[in-house]
Order: C-alpha cells, then structure tokens, then sequence
C-alpha cells in the first residue's frame, strides 16, 4: 500500500483537486487495469461546521442535537476527492458512475461531536459493464467505529455482454405511503455550495449538455438524503443502529416533480423516489434496523 495520507483537523482543499481531475490519464483503462491500495484519514474533524446549518435546509433534515445520517458523507468528500485524483488511481473522475450507497450508523452522531474519518478504495470488479469499485469510509469516536459508508462506482467500459438485449426491469412496487418531493433548477448549485461536489453534470443545463445531459441533474446523495429527511420526519426512524442502501436508477432532471412512496415493517423500512408520474424510478431502497 502506498504510504497513507493523514490530515489533522483540516480537510485538503478542493480547489486544487479539481483542477487535477481535469488532467487527462496517461494510459486509457483496459481489462488489465488494478486499482492501488489507497487510504486517506482525517483526524479530530469537527462535525459542527458552518455548513451544517444549510445542509439541513438544502436537503430538508430538522435542526437538533443529533446529526443527519448523510452529513458525514459530506465531512469525508474531500477525502473521496483525494483518492480518486491521486497520480495512481487510473480512472478518470469525471464520468464516473454512483451505482449504490449503503450507510451504517451504529449509534446517532452527536453534533459538534469530533470524529476521526478513513477512507479506502477496495472491491474492484470487472462487469460487463465495466469496472467497479467501492469508496469505504469509516468514521469513528474515541476510537469507536460509529459510522460506515461503501459507495460503489463504475467507470463504464464495453463488455462481453454489450450487445445483448437488456431484459426487462421488474415491475415497479407502489407503496401505501407516498409524498411529493420538488427540486428547482438551481438546486445542483445550492447542494454544491454545501457538499463542495461541482461536478459539472449537477451545476447547469449548460455545463451538463457538454456531457451528454439534456438537463442539469440532481446530485444522488442530495436524492437520498432528501428522502431521508422526509421519512425522518414521517417514521420517527433514527432511534437507534440502522442500515440504509440505496441504489440509484435514472436522473433527476432539473427542475423537477417526483413521488417518495414507502412502507414499513417491523424489521425496517422500504422507499422509493419515482417520477412525477409514478412510472418510472430515480432510486430505491431500505432502512433495516440493526
């Protein structure tokens, strides 16, 4: 493993690891590409920071003495950044894909609580549509593992399997319990401002057509956390340890109308976000308590 990165208090800046995700890579992927053993670790963050308050806002979470499930998600982005920029990793950052996001919070986190954040990259895999990874973060207390995250990505490449017919998705469940969720076209922006992901896609109709969107689309995690605030609010779910997997489907354009349906069981909590018309999903998931 290269020799691990370790930052105290302070984040790296972002600035400059956006300009490296620019650079193009010396050689393209291919079947024989490795990803390294990397790691990253911040050390005594502070959880309390001054964007707390409008990451709340932007993606609807209450104020209070415990933090949202998400929000270390956010302390550990500039980690996520350092990693995938770094002169080793092979893959080229912009066009990556978010697949899935599983979340395991073994006891809430208090706010202004410090933590101690990890990150490593692992579970590399070649599908027939391309290369996928995990992005593992892991926040602890004290010692005490308290909070984990695997995010995996796909850096897509043609496969085995590229010209075979898709066979045709399950039938959509529709759940008893149902709200409309509302995105403006400017909220790629506001949740940029709070995150620090600026990726183009997200930011506007412009930036995102450069990349084959027809739209700016909504970031994934503002998605799940947006879906999480409401059930917080509905379900009264974060009492205690809980598990939350998520897999993201089609784009949320923006601005948009969508439908957050779920219901609930006595080990856990299934939901949904679907377009306006009901016909077709942005993601889906559950909430299992542990």
């Amino acid at each position: 493993m290269k020799q691990p990165l370790v930052y105290r208090s302070q984040a790296p800046s972002l600035l400059p690891l956006f300009s490296r995700a620019l650079l193009p890579k010396s050689r393209k992927p291919d079947d024989h590409t490795t990803l390294p053993d990397l790691q990253v670790d911040l050390l005594g963050v502070a959880t309390n920071t001054p964007s707390l308050a409008r990451y709340a806002r932007v993606c609807g979470f209450s104020s209070g003495t415990k933090l949202p499930i998400t929000w270390p998600h956010i302390l550990a982005f500039p980690l996520h950044l350092k990693l995938l920029t770094d002169s080793e990793f092979p893959l080229p950052l912009l066009g990556l894909v978010h697949l899935r996001n599983t979340i395991t919070q073994h006891r809430p986190i208090a706010t202004g609580e410090n933590l101690d954040i990890r990150v490593t990259l692992g579970n590399q895999q070649r599908t027939s549509r391309g290369i996928e990874f995990d992005l593992i973060t892991q926040a602890r207390s004290a010692g005490q593992l308290i909070w984990e995250e695997t995010s995996t990505n796909l850096f897509r490449m043609p496969g085995d399997h590229a010209d075979k017919p898709k066979s045709a998705p399950p039938a959509l469940e529709h759940y008893a319990c149902s709200e409309t969720i509302t995105a403006p076209e400017n909220l790629g922006r506001q949740y940029a401002r709070v995150s620090g992901d600026r990726n183009p896609i997200h930011m506007h109709a412009l930036s995102a057509k450069a990349f084959g969107f027809p739209r700016a689309i909504a970031h994934g995690m503002w998605s799940k956390a947006k879906a999480l605030a409401v059930l917080e609010r509905e379900t009264k779910w974060t009492a205690g340890p809980v598990r939350v997997t998520c897999q993201f489907k089609k784009p949320l354009f923006l601005p948009a109308t969508a439908q957050l349906n779920w219901q609930t069981s006595d080990r856990g909590l299934d939901y949904q976000l679907l377009n306006e018309k009901g016909d077709a999903p942005h993601l889906s998931g559950r909430i299992e308590w542990l």
